[in-house]
């Protein structure tokens, strides 16, 4: 249990259904009208979630589309109840979940910043008081005395953004909306994000990207299908998460046949092995060591074929990756078993963990077979600099003439 002193948002055992009505036209109800039942489906966006949030944390919400990140952020909002469990929050709420929420169309910038700041516990003298930094923020101008029914979207969200982050939240909720703002908006919008959690406030973001949540975030919680699959480190929740996402690709590719027909199963890649300086890597790799990596492939048929590995950090970015092609090498057609090793001498790298990926194409590019996820390697760290590679730095002062 943490700190109940610290805690701002307490969940317990929630979970939220929805039903489907299909019978949404009238042919349909008189088509339904003797079994309703067979009308109507369910839908389980939550399936016993528990988590706490301390004060201060900022927390990223990432899943698949239709994990139920959104749901969760209404159910801490306290715009949709459970169907069963229990929410507790502490402190004001700031909530951006959808693009527009609480603006009226017909009335005006001004009108729907004073509607918003009140919605959010703000009273009329507050908003006066901060009035203009809203509109500032915002960057509306002029058009803040116009009906926002003609406001862009990226308007909308600007507006809606600077109320929010305007009203003195303890906690701010913030869905993929800021997705909708131009490039120097989003910046804004990081930078004032990064100045509430210098305050100390709590931030819940839903966010498709990988880089900003690994940017802001000190942790990071996965969804999957309505339940919690990940719940602490930002770096290893962005793997869970790209893991589903190759988890789902393997399981399209298998209900749809294969994606390459031409080349299909003429390669297979069996294995990847890494040693260090002539021994099978079992830890941390120690700058300047001599890698080798060999991939054990099976040719089942004859074709033209590539291959190579990938080393990935842990939010995705490729930070090396070499094959057959670009060393000028042609790997053999004949049917049998073969390890194709790759040397890659003083290894310098800065990350401390790199995922490890193999697979064979066809010369066109066409992908044969795919190791995914094949292993890790982890290497020590730079003990005075930083960044993707490293090396032997120094230092020396002298007067300057």
């Amino acid at each position: 249990m943490a700190d109940v002193s610290n805690l701002v948002i307490s969940l317990r055992d929630v979970s939220k259904r929805f039903v489907l009505h299909q019978d949404k036209s009238l042919k349909e109800r008189v088509l339904y009208f003797r079994n309703r039942g067979k009308s109507r489906s369910e839908f389980w966006a939550l399936k016993d979630v528990s988590l706490d949030v301390l004060q201060g944390q900022t927390v990223g919400l990432i899943g698949h589309n239709g994990s139920g990140k959104s749901t969760l952020l209404k159910v801490i909002g306290g715009i949709i109840d459970t169907t069963s469990g229990s929410v507790r929050r502490r402190g004001r709420v700031a909530a951006l979940l959808e693009l527009g929420a609480g603006f009226h169309p017909d009335l005006t910038g001004k009108d729907n910043v004073y509607i918003n700041a009140a919605i959010l516990g703000m009273s009329t003298a507050e908003t006066d008081a901060v009035f203009d930094d809203i509109v500032e923020f915002s960057g509306i101008g002029d058009f803040i005395g116009t009906q926002v029914k003609f406001y862009s979207s990226g308007m909308y969200v600007r507006l809606a953004f600077a109320v929010a982050v305007h009203s003195d939240p303890d906690l701010l909720l913030v869905d993929e909306v800021l997705a909708v703002g131009d490039e120097p908006f989003q910046r804004k919008c990081m930078n004032k994000i990064r100045e509430f959690q210098r305050e100390g406030r709590t931030i819940v973001l839903v966010s498709h990207s990988a880089e900003q949540v690994a940017d802001v975030c000190t942790r990071a919680i996965v969804l999957d299908a309505g339940e919690v699959v990940h719940d602490g480190d930002v770096g290893e929740g962005i793997r869970v998460l790209r893991e589903g996402y190759e988890r789902d690709r393997l399981e399209s590719v298998s209900e749809k046949g294969s994606e390459k027909p031409d080349a299909d199963g003429a390669i297979r890649i069996e294995s990847v092995t890494v040693t260090a300086n002539g021994t099978v890597v079992d830890g941390p790799v120690k700058t300047g060591s001599d890698l080798a990596f060999t991939i054990k492939a099976q040719v089942v048929k004859p074709v033209d074929w590539v291959t190579g590995f990938t080393l990935q950090s842990m939010l995705g970015q490729t930070v090396y990756f070499v094959n057959t092609e670009g060393l000028k090498v042609q790997p053999p057609r004949a049917i049998g078993t073969y390890e194709i090793e790759f040397l890659v001498p003083g290894v310098n790298f800065g990350r401390e963990r790199l995922i490890l990926s193999a697979g064979a194409t066809t010369v066109g590019g066409v992908i044969i077979d795919n190791l995914q996820f094949a292993g890790h390697l982890d290497f020590e760290p730079d003990p005075s600099g930083g960044g993707i590679v490293q090396f032997p730095s120094s230092v020396e002062i002298r007067p300057a003439d």
